[in-house]
């Protein structure tokens, strides 16, 4: 089985309504080097009902 080490999972929440609705990995090793600090993606946001910027917290719920 492969090693996990580098990876470690995070949860996407809205940028607007603060929900919380997506839980991704991210590689620790090569957005720490970048410098760009917190991953953001556009998704869809089922609360919104639109495409919304979603930003990395490290809190599951």
């Amino acid at each position: 089985m492969a090693k996990k080490g580098a990876r470690e999972l995070v949860a996407l929440i809205c940028s607007f309504c603060k929900s919380q609705n997506y839980i991704t990995e991210r590689n620790k090793v090569n957005m720490d080097t970048k410098g760009k600090g917190k991953l953001q993606i556009n998704k869809f946001c089922k609360t919104c009902r639109k495409v919304t910027p979603h930003k990395e917290t490290t809190k599951l719920k």
